[in-house]
């Protein structure tokens, strides 16, 4: 009997520093009013993320309006969203960033990278305790945004998967 294939890996996208950096000097503004920070959304990361051997899913505070806002002006089609619990008590204990538990618990026991500008080596370690599959939580420098650096390290990462179909 054939071995069932590797589940693709999972790409969780924070949106406030990876794709809207704070030091950015921005991209031609999107026509008609909307949050002034959208002029920093480099429409070249859709292509380039679309391009990942993944599945790409919104891991941000913006939820569902990622979809309505932020996917349209970056080509993307509808992710899936994370719907963040209400913080507990636990939050922010041993050092853990307030999304790592709820991501690890999203990834669902699947392989999985996180681009956020907020990881530390503490959630390295919990995610390497706590997943049973390989995880990279790869931290993106927020005055800057999602680089080539970024993408190589990525695309590496990724690379043993193939694209998915």
């Amino acid at each position: 009997m054939d071995a069932a294939p590797a589940p693709i890996p999972l790409l969780f996208l924070d949106v406030d520093g990876p794709l809207i950096p704070f030091g950015g000097t921005g991209y031609p503004p999107a026509a008609g009013p909307g949050n002034p920070l959208l002029a920093r959304l480099d429409p070249g990361l859709g292509p380039r993320l679309l391009a990942l051997p993944c599945e790409l899913v919104w891991a941000t505070t913006w939820e569902d309006e990622a979809n309505e806002t932020l996917s349209p002006r970056l080509g993307l089609p509808r992710l899936p969203v994370i719907h963040w619990p209400e913080p507990s008590d636990a939050e922010g204990r041993d050092g853990l960033h307030w999304k790592t538990r709820t991501i690890l618990e999203r990834a669902g026991g699947r392989p999985f990278a996180w681009a956020d500008d907020e990881i530390t080596p503490a959630d390295r370690t919990w995610a390497a305790t706590h997943h049973p599959a390989r995880a990279l939580l790869h931290r993106v420098d927020p005055r800057t945004g999602l680089t080539d650096a970024d993408f190589a390290a990525l695309g590496g990462w990724f690379g043993q998967w193939g694209r998915p179909r």
